[in-house]
């Protein structure tokens, strides 16, 4: 278990989260908020690369920073920017990887060729990196996260960049590799996460907004979703959600407690 007590983080006078509480138990969790919010400061604290302002971050009631090595080993990690040798094949790579980690050569082969096998990379096992696209460079980075079989996986906005095919194929392949760990899944994009994370966490002004169930989340809006013809002014209490196309044109899907007069739920 993971846990975060009361953690905040400041630079200076900026506040970058403030009071955050959390739990994680086995499961994927999805992290939810727009840039900036303080996903990207939280992660970072999570993997040791940054440290609390105040508070503490426990693995199985001991604290991380204590933990050092010990906790690093029980953790995978896929940056926001992942780091690659484009003249590396992925096997070369993962193998490099591998060493670093200090996993033994016939160990990390097997293992290897597994994980390839599972991201669907293995008929591109032995090709240069630098011809790859972006989903499979993410895909790479993702068995290069799960080289040490991670009780603890963080992914850092992986689908970024990615189209929607890619995305897709992503989505299932971190349901697939769930199992019994903690998935800590960061992104601003909403359907990376909705079919997947049995739990999402949402951040508001650098603090913790909810952590709860999609299906929950999405029954205390019930009957306040509504459509707008595209360039309708928005009245106060109504909030934009996002824009779209419907059987008429554009359309603005808003928030509010009062169905507008136009408005199509």
């Amino acid at each position: 278990m993971l846990s975060v007590e009361h953690v905040t983080k400041t630079y200076g006078s900026f506040t970058a989260l403030e009071d955050i509480s959390l739990t994680f138990t086995p499961g994927v969790y999805g992290l939810l908020s727009p840039n900036g919010a303080g996903k990207t400061t939280l992660i970072k604290m999570l993997t040791t690369l940054l440290f609390p302002t105040r508070g503490q971050i426990l693995w199985e009631g001991e604290d991380i920073q204590a933990l050092g090595a010990e906790y690093r080993g029980l953790l995978g990690y896929l940056p926001q920017q992942f780091g690659y040798y484009p003249n590396y094949t992925p096997r070369q790579f993962l193998r490099y990887a591998a060493a670093l980690q200090c996993i033994p050569r016939r160990e990390a082969d097997g293992r290897i060729g597994q994980l390839l096998e599972t991201v669907g990379l293995g008929d591109v096992a032995d090709k240069k990196m630098k011809k790859f696209s972006g989903g499979m460079l993410q895909r790479v980075g993702i068995a290069t996260a799960m080289l040490n079989d991670p009780q603890l996986l963080i992914l850092d906005e992986p689908t970024a960049g990615l189209d929607p095919r890619e995305r897709v194929r992503f989505r299932n392949l971190i349901h697939a590799l769930s199992g019994e760990r903690i998935v800590i899944l960061s992104t601003h994009i909403v359907s990376d996460i909705e079919t997947i994370a049995g739990q999402i966490i949402m951040f508001r002004d650098h603090r913790l907004y909810c952590c709860d169930s999609p299906a929950h989340i999405c029954a205390q809006f019930q009957g306040q979703v509504f459509q707008l013809p595209a360039g309708t002014p928005l009245a106060p209490g109504q909030f934009l959600l996002s824009e779209g196309q419907g059987a008429d044109g554009p359309v603005l899907r808003v928030l509010c407690e009062t169905p507008p007069p136009m408005g199509r739920r």
